[in-house]
């Protein structure tokens, strides 16, 4: 990390996207995740339904919105990715450890999450064979447990999602990771708009869209005060994790773009395609869920057991089944190859490095660290943190309760305060270009407000941890 490998990589040309259109659905594809499609419908329906999701929007709005451009304003304003972007900013030295945030971040969550896309690369073509096929719930279970039992399927399927991924990324940003990016979130949107017309259409569907669709706050105050304060505390911390901000996952995609256009106004339109792709998700969940008579809050296993039980239940089912994974795979992919490209662009700001040599240290990285996770269902499965859980739990929980919250705390900081890059700086940037500008007045909320709702998720996260440690729970 000396000065003249710093050098040698200040001295390559920056890469851009081809379009305005490919730099917001690769940031969309990065916030759209397993988050939206998988965690949010479930949650939703623990909570209460329409209810949860107007809370969630509001949360959505001033909390996420603001971090989502802080990290654009970085990216733009240094144009380099989080490696070198806290140098170019502010000189001084004082925040240039936060460099090896994001990247630190970025390869937790990929730790993981290239073997739950694993799982649903693996799904596609167990609903495509007809794996499922005249199964009750209990054999669906089974399949599922099978294939976390099995470390030589669960390792071949997250070596798939890799090599898709470094794959894409190795083509280049506009060749490869703007082109299919582009691509597969067009089929994602067109299957997911097949999959809302099949179950929008099912006999008994319209209970689950008026659960879904009509606001109901009685049932956040079924379990009393306590119940709706668990309600508001879920839907904080959905709008927060859901962009996956603070981890400088967005700020690299800001540093390939211009200033033609203001950063509110892009991010206004990333967050609207991600909640889109979020809400939309429900609508295929709720009512075929209700249409079949299955719980739809029913945590995580509602995507591997309960949805192939409720496909087997569909005309062509085996179709719709096939697609829905399709669909889910998709939302991991582009998350992936996003994350992936911010893992490539540290190592060739860094190290000032080729993209060809950065693809490849970066794929043997990756696959090295993604080695615990698969482990973790079966040969490592002994190795358990109480009140957390397995492998793949502890890194959740590494990166979704601590790495995302206090990044996002770090970035607001540095934006809005003296000792960091500072308002007036981060104002003008955020204003350059064309569209909405971000709003001058929000200082205080952003100095105080937003800083202590970030506390909050924080330790909220650690309450139910520590009464299990301390013998409460």
């Amino acid at each position: 990390m000396g000065g003249g490998e710093t050098t040698e990589g200040a001295a390559i040309k920056r890469e851009r996207f081809g379009s305005r259109l490919g730099f917001i659905l690769i940031s969309a594809g990065c916030a759209i995740g397993l988050g939206n499609v998988w965690r949010f419908p479930y949650i939703t329906g623990e909570y209460g339904g329409a209810a949860f999701v107007l809370m969630y929007l509001v949360f959505l709005v001033i909390l996420g919105l603001p971090v989502m451009v802080m990290e654009f304003a970085v990216g733009r304003a240094s144009q380099k990715s989080a490696a070198l972007a806290f140098d170019a900013l502010q000189p001084s030295g004082r925040w240039h450890w936060f460099s090896w945030w994001g990247f630190i971040g970025c390869m937790l969550l990929m730790m993981f999450y290239t073997t739950v896309g694993g799982w649903m690369l693996s799904y596609v073509v167990k609903m495509g064979t007809g794996t499922f096929n005249g199964l009750d719930s209990n054999a669906v279970s089974d399949v599922f447990g099978a294939m976390l039992a099995d470390p030589g399927e669960l390792i071949g399927w997250m070596l798939v999602v890799v090599v898709i991924g470094f794959l894409v990324c190795s083509l280049g940003l506009q060749k490869g990771v703007e082109r299919i990016t582009k691509a597969m979130m067009v089929c994602l949107l067109v299957v997911m708009a097949a999959l809302v017309v099949r179950s929008v259409t099912l006999p008994g569907a319209s209970e689950g869209l008026e659960f879904y669709l009509v606001p109901d706050f009685s049932k956040m105050f079924e379990n009393g005060w306590a119940g709706f304060g668990d309600a508001v505390y879920a839907a904080m911390g959905q709008a927060f994790f859901t962009l996956s901000l603070g981890i400088s996952a967005m700020e690299i995609f800001g540093s390939y773009i211009g200033k033609e256009r203001s950063l509110t106004g892009e991010a206004l339109r990333i967050c609207g395609l991600d909640t889109l792709v979020a809400l939309t998700a429900g609508l295929i969940i709720f009512p075929a869920c209700f249409a079949f008579s299955v719980n739809p809050g029913e945590g995580p296993s509602l995507v591997f057991i309960t949805l192939p039980s409720v496909f087997n239940q569909m005309p062509l089912g085996q179709l719709w089944g096939a697609l829905f994974f399709v669909f889910m795979s998709f939302a991991a992919l582009s998350t992936i190859i996003a994350v992936f490209e911010n893992l490539i662009s540290f190592t060739m700001d860094k190290w000032g490095i080729s993209r060809r040599a950065a693809v490849i240290r970066m794929a043997l990285l990756v696959t090295a660290l993604s080695l615990p996770c698969a482990l973790g269902f079966n040969v490592l499965s002994g190795v358990t943190v109480p009140a957390i859980g397995d492998i793949q739990s502890l890194e959740d929980f590494v990166v979704s309760n601590n790495l995302l919250p206090l990044g996002s705390l770090l970035y607001v900081l540095f934006c809005v305060t003296k000792r960091g890059w500072g308002w007036d700086k981060f104002l003008a940037e955020a204003d350059a270009g064309k569209g909405v500008k971000f709003p001058a007045w929000s200082r205080m909320w952003l100095k105080f407000g937003v800083p202590a709702l970030i506390v909050v998720i924080f330790i909220m996260g650690y309450v139910p941890k520590f009464a299990v440690w301390l013998g409460l729970g």
